[in-house]
Order: structure tokens, then C-alpha cells, then sequence
């Protein structure tokens, strides 16, 4: 009689030591949920600058005194009321927020999915788009995305900004605004030469 043979999707039993290895992926656990209270804060800190720029917005001094001293560099000529650079380095300053919770949200996720274990999301109606293929090299491509996301930003409030800056600073910060660029492009490079296109990719293309 045939012995059946193991299904694909049986468990199979490791040896004591490689099974013990491989549960050391659980010591990232405490890394991940680290990142979750990071998450909370960041979204506290949205909510109380943007408390703050509607306070400002009708008038109350010292939240006007706050934004500007959160958006006003030294040197540079310090408004009165919220005008629309004012409020623009403010929404800019929220849009940052956003951008490095999406980051947050990408090394969470992705990364418990990548490194430790399965999320089982496949039928989850808001499973994110990106994670149904992500491994180590997609998320690296995602993560140096969000990053000149991010810096494209903190440029731009630089620029608005210019009167209070030397032109030595301003040429560092294009600098390395540029080398994350081109950081980005190589590891997209990289991560299509080592891994080429399914058929099937190369279809949906």
C-alpha cells in the first residue's frame, strides 16, 4: 500500500536547532510594536499642529507665536498673522507628518509580512495593493520612494524659505536631495536586473 504522501501545505517538523532559529524572527515583534506607539505619536502631533494653525487662523496669539516659531527660520522677517506662506509651511509641515506615517506603515507592515510571519490578507477587502507581492527588494524601492517623497518637502519649505539661508546650505540640501534620487533609481535597477519580470508581468505591462 502507498504511503500518502506530506501535502504541500503540511507543517513539516524542524530539528530542534533550526527550528529554534527560525523563532528568533519573533524578536522583531517588539521592534514592530515600538513603531506602532511611534505611529500614535506622530498622529498626536498631526492633530495638535493642526489645533494649532485653526487657532491661530481665528486670532489666538499664542498659537500664531507657535506656528511661527515652527515654520520661521533666524534671519528670516517673521509675519504678523498667518499669510499664505505661513500657512503653506504649515500644510507642508502636516503633509510631512503624513508621509513619514506612510513610511511607518510600510516597515510595519511589510516588514512583519517579509520577516516574521503571514498576515493571511489575501481575501481582506483593504489589503494594501503593494503588499500582495512585497518581498525585501520591493520594500526597499517603496521605502527610498517615501524618503524623497519626504525630502521633496523639506526642500521645498527651503526654498520658500531662501531669504534666511546661504547659498552653501541650499546647494548641500539639493545635493542630497538628488543623491536620494539617484539612491532610489539604482536599487530599482538593481531589484529589476536580479529580478526580472514574469510573463505574466511582463502582460499587465
Amino acid at each position: 500500500m502507498a504511503t500518502k504522501s506530506p501535502g504541500i501545505n503540511e507543517a513539516r517538523a524542524l530539528r530542534p536547532l533550526p527550528a529554534f532559529i527560525f523563532a528568533s524572527r519573533w524578536l522583531q515583534l517588539p521592534l514592530y510594536l515600538g513603531l506602532i506607539v511611534a505611529q500614535a505619536i506622530y498622529v498626536w502631533l498631526f492633530w495638535q499642529e493642526l489645533y494649532y494653525l485653526l487657532m491661530a487662523t481665528f486670532g489666538d496669539q499664542p498659537a500664531l507665536s507657535h506656528i511661527l516659531d515652527s515654520v520661521t527660520v533666524e534671519g528670516a522677517k517673521r509675519p504678523t498673522k498667518p499669510n499664505e506662506t505661513v500657512l503653506m509651511l504649515v500644510v507642508l509641515g502636516l503633509i510631512d507628518v503624513v508621509m513619514i506615517s506612510n513610511l511607518l506603515i510600510m516597515v510595519i507592515v511589510g516588514g512583519y509580512e517579509t520577516f516574521v510571519s503571514r498576515m493571511n490578507l489575501e481575501s481582506h477587502p483593504d489589503q494594501p495593493e503593494w503588499l500582495s507581492h512585497v518581498n525585501a527588494s520591493v520594500l526597499k524601492v517603496k521605502l527610498a520612494t517615501a524618503i524623497i517623497g519626504i525630502s521633496s518637502i523639506h526642500l521645498l519649505k527651503t526654498f520658500i524659505n531662501a531669504a534666511a539661508y546661504d547659498e552653501k546650505t541650499m546647494l548641500w540640501q539639493v545635493a542630497i536631495h538628488v543623491t536620494f534620487l539617484f539612491s532610489a533609481i539604482t536599487i530599482a535597477l538593481v531589484d529589476r536586473l536580479m529580478s526580472p519580470a514574469t510573463p505574466a508581468q511582463q502582460r499587465r505591462e
